[in-house]
């Protein structure tokens, strides 16, 4: 009881609902609700204090940046929501701290996709600073078991690269991505090597243009970090595997290195064992195997480790058996 009431009475204040309200969709920093309540940084940080002690909320630091949410289990997350679905969606109040969370969110959209365009041409040669890539998709490969694929989807394809080096093993593939310009060098790339069961198609990660069970593998090669909800991507992914089906992802264990967030759009500083042992739960997905490929040359402040996780859906009924040419062709 005493554990109810002490959140009770963190919540028990106009400024905290507003706080909960706008965490229910997202985790965001302090100086996102600052912009979004408008108030001076040190309120909104003991708004944040009192919920994060009385546990309705958690924090964690990524970098500079501290992030927060919704706390994800225990009473003080169950109480959190239960409060949050007793608000009003017509509140005026509200609904105007949400728009202005859409702003910041369309902001940061606007943002990275403009570093995806200027760096569209030299995307191989940024990646190649960190991990080899080839060392990593080979990784990819081995992780991935026994490979044979029938229909191969790599989200957030880039340049194609994954595309490339699962061709052997794929009857048919198809990359995805929402950057057009990314596109284009993707489709080149694919062209150039003859691969003419693979292609490319526009369409967002949270909004995959396949049925339900529409592939046996997919693939997500250093595109989370990207993102502002990780989670709902591995989920939609989860939604296009067949039963038994596969997703393989790569991407950065957790680092310092602060300056992949200002110069080059990274939303996340890496990503935990832990938080995506949750977000592949949620998204019903069992996590088969986990690796961590560390860079041979690092160095205390630079090098980055990439982890490989690789996760299957539910064995069910068979299902119908998808081909890429139930879609209509790539734009």
């Amino acid at each position: 009881m005493d554990e109810l009431l002490s959140g009770l009475r963190a919540a028990a204040e106009a400024t905290r609902i507003r706080i909960l309200f706008i965490l229910s969709h997202g985790e965001a920093n302090v100086s996102e609700l600052t912009q979004i309540l408008g108030q001076s940084q040190p309120r909104v940080s003991r708004h944040l204090k009192l919920m994060a002690e009385a546990g309705l909320i958690s924090r964690h630091k990524e970098g500079n940046w501290v992030l927060f949410r919704l706390r994800e289990e225990d009473m003080g997350g169950a109480l959190a929501r239960a409060i949050v679905s007793m608000l009003p969606g017509s509140d005026a109040v509200l609904s105007g701290d949400i728009a202005r969370l859409e702003d910041i969110r369309s902001r940061r959209a606007e943002a990275a996709a403009r570093y995806f365009r200027d760096n569209a041409p030299e995307w191989e040669k940024l990646r190649s600073l960190h991990v080899r890539e080839e060392d990593v998709e080979q990784a990819m490969v081995k992780v991935a078991g026994d490979l044979q694929i029938r229909l191969h989807v790599d989200l957030g394809t880039g340049t194609g690269a994954v595309l490339k080096t699962f061709a052997g093993h794929a009857g048919q593939s198809i990359g995805i991505d929402s950057s057009r310009e990314m596109l284009a060098i993707a489709r080149v790339n694919l062209e150039a090597a003859g691969l003419r069961q693979a292609q490319v198609r526009h369409a967002e990660i949270y909004a995959l243009p396949f049925p339900d069970g529409f592939c046996d593998l997919v693939t997500i090669h250093q595109v989370l970090h990207f993102l502002e909800e990780p989670g709902r991507a591995i989920a939609e992914a989860s939604r296009i595997l067949e039963p038994g089906g596969r997703l393989l992802i790569a991407d950065f264990a957790p680092h310092d290195l602060d300056a992949l967030r200002t110069d080059h759009a990274h939303r996340r500083l890496g990503i935990a064992a832990e938080q995506m042992s949750q977000w592949l739960a949620r998204a019903g997905l069992s996590l088969r195997r986990h690796e961590v490929l560390p860079p041979p040359w690092r160095k205390e402040g630079t090098g980055l480790t990439v982890s490989l996780w690789l996760a299957e859906a539910p064995s069910r009924a068979a299902p119908h058996a998808h081909s890429a040419h139930d879609l209509e062709p790539a734009p």
